[in-house]
């Protein structure tokens, strides 16, 4: 069997040097003589372990004065419900809701939940383009009397991405980071609140993290849950319920990893020149095909179809006797998708491009 290259769009695969040390440490964490998932979550080597966690993550992004980084249960998929409940409950906001941007499949999703629980406007679309742009900003229709407006800043299933972030006056923006967060920098003073589960840059499924100007919080809806009100976790500093203690461990190896990586900018970097190789040959060839427009493209999902979709199968089956598995795209839109996140390497790309030219010339 070929050395793999795991292109699975979540949950993703991990730097390697990460699960090395934790595999070095599942036994004994630091001489202490247990396991960090046997730490008493209350107890202060775990304290220390999370304090470091979010230290190192608000120096990566330089996190401002009054914003406040949460660990919390759920996923993405929670904070789907989770951020209307906070944010736009009637006696706060009353029947102004919350207004979004649809940019693909899971803000889609993120819309349809929110409707749960609020009032909806949809302030732009891409759906009459079939989600291949971002509807540009001067077409927004964004209300003052929004509580917020969201929007998913990478479309993990339809391979598009906000190539930078809106700029709006007085409505606090709200964004689901899931896919690309930590694959570049971000001016976090730009958003009232910022979310992202782990499974694709972060660690291991299980952790979401919430960011959110402290001034947001406070203002949950009287049937919130209480272990997903904002405040109770502030106050809480995160543990006002057990939290996922492994996956934060995780989490802080990750962020050391990137630091000693060169940070955020040559995380950047690195996504630039790994998704430049694969557009370059997906638009050099008649073969395959993206039909996301070059200015919204992701650079962690590239999302691509063969001109005969009769060869998906043949195309799957050779790619995984190459080591190169998960490319299979979403479920509902079909094509393959390769996830580009931080831990694969550039040589995986390199291989990845050397096998799909192979299969063209073969049967192009």
């Amino acid at each position: 069997m070929p050395r793999l290259f795991n292109f699975a769009a979540g949950p993703a695969m991990m730097p390697e040097p990460v699960l090395a040390r934790a595999r070095d440490e599942l036994l004994d964490w630091n001489g202490h003589g247990l396991s960090v998932m046997e730490m008493p979550f209350t107890g202060d080597v775990f304290k220390e372990i999370a304090s470091t966690a979010v230290s190192r993550l608000s120096a990566l992004l330089g996190l401002p004065p009054g914003y406040r980084v949460l660990f919390m249960h759920g996923g993405a998929m929670a904070q789907l419900a989770l951020v209307p409940l906070n944010l736009a409950a009637p006696e706060v906001a009353g029947d102004a809701g919350a207004d979004y941007v649809e940019s693909g499949y899971w803000s889609g999703r993120a819309i349809a939940e929110a409707r749960r629980y609020c009032r909806v406007e949809i302030a732009a679309s891409g759906e009459p383009g079939g989600f291949t742009h971002i509807p540009p900003q001067t077409e927004w229709c964004i209300r003052p009397e929004a509580a917020y407006c969201h929007i998913t800043t990478n479309e993990t299933a339809n391979g598009v991405q906000f190539p930078e972030t809106p700029k709006l006056d007085g409505v606090p923006l709200v964004a689901d980071m899931t896919s690309d967060f930590l694959t570049r920098p971000v001016d976090v003073s730009s958003y009232g609140l910022l979310y992202a589960s782990a499974q694709k840059n972060v660690g291991p499924s299980g952790l979401t993290i919430v960011i959110l100007r402290e001034e947001l919080g406070g203002h949950a809806h009287a049937l919130t849950p209480s272990v997903f009100d904002y405040s109770l976790q502030m106050r809480n500093d995160s543990r006002y319920n057990t939290p996922p203690t492994f996956s934060i461990y995780m989490a802080g190896l990750v962020f050391q990893w990137i630091e000693e990586e060169g940070g955020l900018a040559a995380m950047e970097r690195a996504s630039e020149a790994k998704s430049s190789k694969l557009y370059g040959l997906i638009d050099g060839s008649d073969f395959y095909c993206c039909p996301v427009a070059p200015e919204a493209r992701s650079r962690v999902n590239v999302c691509f179809k063969l001109a005969d979709e009769t060869l998906d199968d043949v195309f799957d089956k050779e790619a995984l006797e190459h080591g190169l598995i998960n490319l299979r795209g979403h479920p509902v839109l079909g094509g393959f998708r390769a996830s580009l996140y931080n831990a694969m390497s550039e040589h995986g790309v390199d291989v990845l491009v050397e096998f799909m030219a192979d299969f063209e010339s073969r049967h192009g």
